[in-house]
């Protein structure tokens, strides 16, 4: 049963035609996206207090799958608390259609295995991202297991952002342009961004937004908390100036232009945090952090593929050669 399956889907792969470039951009660019974009439809939905709107999942009540009246649940909190599970929707197929034209890649160069590994992941953490908001509603909010959700979605936006990479660059292994300590200086601004995501949660989960306004909140003083998220983002500033002086000594114009994109993300970031904090956390201020914190994911992730060359992605085949077996078919 699983042979015949196998081969169906083998067959379904070779009638499909090899991705083009531009379907590459589109579908890298668009996983990217809507891993992000969720997340920051996520932080609507705690700002405006409607999390807890649908209390279950994936009905929104219980007998109903779509917003209904209900005395004590607005119908604008229902339907921004539901059109963000739709979003999972969309989230969904653009995850599908990256494995399909991972997929599609393999089936024209056996040895093109990364992004395949990459999409499968993906898929499995949208999955699990699934889980784990059902598992949200029915803890209540809880500020942990909302700060897990969040936390799931900036790995998969990471992953994303390899997977956008992996379509177009060779599967060597990585060489990076500026040597060992450049290296070094990449896997700590890894290290480093990913502290911040997390003291960044623990922030939120002291903070005003829990997402209903009965939530529990975690029972740190916000000043302590927004310390050490500050501390991390200054570590990060530290280790992103050394890797400048590096820069300055000679880097590819490619590595150059993105490291000066991330500097004026962060930069633009970090005067939003502190503006944002002075004004007492406003909701539009929050959900705008929220998109700047995936800009920043973002950028420092495209820089970290930027520092290493993994070689010429094979060339597209076609003709017979493009589909396996179809040449010696042919003759």
């Amino acid at each position: 049963m699983l042979l015949a399956v196998s081969t169906v889907a083998r067959s379904l792969l070779d009638r499909l035609p090899h991705p083009s470039a531009r379907v590459l951009a589109v579908v890298g660019a668009a996983t990217v996206a809507t891993q992000a974009g969720i997340g920051v439809t996520g932080s609507v939905v705690r700002v405006t207090d409607s999390g807890l709107a649908c209390p279950t999942w994936p009905q929104c009540h219980t007998g109903a799958m779509t917003p209904r009246p209900h005395p004590d649940y607005p119908m604008l909190n229902q339907w921004i608390e539901f059109g963000n599970r739709l979003l999972t929707v969309v989230v969904v197929l653009v995850a599908v259609a990256a494995l399909i034209t991972a997929l599609r890649i393999r089936r024209a160069h056996p040895g093109r295995d990364r992004p395949v590994r990459l999409a499968w992941v993906i898929l499995g953490g949208v999955a699990l991202q699934g889980g784990i908001g059902a598992l949200t509603v029915q803890a209540d909010l809880v500020w942990w297991m909302v700060a897990t959700h969040f936390l799931a979605s900036t790995i998969l936006v990471w992953l994303a952002v390899l997977l956008a990479h992996a379509f177009n660059e060779g599967d060597r292994p990585g060489r990076f342009h500026l040597g060992e300590r450049g290296r070094a200086l990449l896997v700590a601004l890894g290290v480093v961004i990913g502290a911040i995501v997390v003291s960044g949660a623990v922030v939120t989960g002291a903070g005003p937004h829990a997402g209903d306004p009965d939530t529990e909140r975690l029972d740190v003083p916000l000043d302590v908390v927004t310390t050490v998220h500050a501390a991390a983002v200054a570590v990060f500033l530290l280790v992103l100036a050394a890797l400048g002086l590096l820069v300055a000594r000679g880097a590819p114009t490619r590595f150059t232009r993105r490291y000066a994109l991330l500097c004026g993300v962060v930069l633009a970031q970090g005067s939003l945090g502190v503006v944002q904090y002075r004004l007492g956390v406003p909701d539009p201020l929050v959900s705008l952090h929220v998109l700047g914190s995936f800009a920043v994911l973002i950028t420092t992730a495209t820089l970290w593929c930027a520092g290493r060359d993994r070689g010429p992605a094979p060339r597209e085949v076609s003709g017979p050669a493009a589909v396996p077996g179809l040449a010696d078919r042919a003759r």
